[in-house]
């Protein structure tokens, strides 16, 4: 059994979950969202479900074969070593903003709707770590410079 290619076979879950990432995203309007109503928790709520699938839906993308580049777009940023660095960077710090948001605000926020959207953030952060890993894989077998 090829278990590289199982597993890229798993990644595809990605897509299904990002459709409820979209539906949570449009569920607000779908409902007559009226701000007079203040309806501000079920917003709420519904951003938090929004990013725990999106986090679920990146941990899924992170199963694909890192040995073989999705698009053009993809095969040029980890060919080159300044691009591959440059988006390793800011994905870190992206990572890092996330969860600092998340953690400050589950833990330290006295408000609870904070709290909720800060669950969310830390289950997306969570995600984008995989995600980070799996752009080491992807620059280290397709840089261009690195001997292979």
């Amino acid at each position: 059994m090829n278990f590289t290619l199982f597993f890229h076979r798993i990644s595809y879950l990605q897509y299904p979950l990002l459709l409820l990432v979209f539906y949570h995203a449009i569920h607000p309007y779908l409902g007559g969202f009226d701000v007079v109503k203040n309806n501000f928790e079920l917003i709420v709520t519904d951003i938090n479900k929004m990013l725990v699938w999106m986090g679920l839906s990146i941990s899924f993308s992170t199963l694909q074969d890192t040995t073989k580049t999705q698009n053009e777009f993809s095969r040029k940023v980890w060919e080159d070593p300044r691009k591959g660095k440059r988006m390793l960077i800011l994905l870190a710090m992206s990572i890092v903003i996330i969860l600092a948001f998340g953690i400050f605000g589950y833990f330290f926020a006295d408000n609870t709707m904070i709290q909720e959207v800060s669950f969310g953030a830390i289950v997306l952060g969570i995600g984008l770590m995989g995600m980070l890993k799996a752009a080491i894989e992807m620059f280290e077998n397709h840089r261009l410079d690195k001997v292979r």
